[in-house]
């Protein structure tokens, strides 16, 4: 108990006496999207669905996913609440037929929940998951191959 008081009465690592750190919520979004996509057999906004309309928008000179950063669709799938010491987080995703969705997701969660409050210093109040396709495995090699023409394609419209 003695613990949680001193903890608290220190306060936000994003506060101190010289000033506070805020965080927006693209930041949060894009850590978010990172640390739920390096769990294996995860594709975030749900499959070939998903890449389709990424492959549309990149054709057509949209941004995917709300990334402007030309960094790929990491932001896909993923939405947050960033308050001043705490974040939630809702993600929607697609896993690979035959993995266990809910040891999957767990894996999804932890991990979310440590990179974002090691690298942003929010505390994590929840992260809910949404599982809304199922990724055949041999679907995964057009999804690999549809996300570099993407990047391409972004980084010509880049040079133009």
């Amino acid at each position: 108990m003695t613990e949680r008081s001193s903890s608290q009465a220190q306060g936000s690592p994003l506060k101190s006496d010289k000033g506070r750190t805020i965080i927006s919520d693209a930041v949060v979004q894009q850590i978010a999207g990172i640390a739920a996509q390096e769990v294996e057999k995860v594709q975030m906004g749900g499959g070939a669905s998903a890449a389709v309309g990424g492959f549309l928008s990149s054709v057509t000179g949209g941004i995917t996913g709300g990334n402007t950063s030309g960094g790929g669709n990491v932001t896909k799938g993923v939405s947050v609440e960033v308050g001043e010491e705490e974040t939630a987080i809702d993600l929607t995703l697609a896993i690979e037929y035959g993995k266990s969705i809910p040891q999957v997701t767990e894996a999804v969660r932890r991990n979310v929940i440590n990179k974002v409050e090691n690298l942003v210093g929010l505390r994590v109040t929840e992260v809910n998951v949404t599982v809304n396709d199922v990724q055949l495995p041999e679907e995964r090699p057009r999804l690999e191959e549809q996300k570099q023409t993407e990047q391409m394609a972004q980084r010509e419209e880049a040079r133009a």
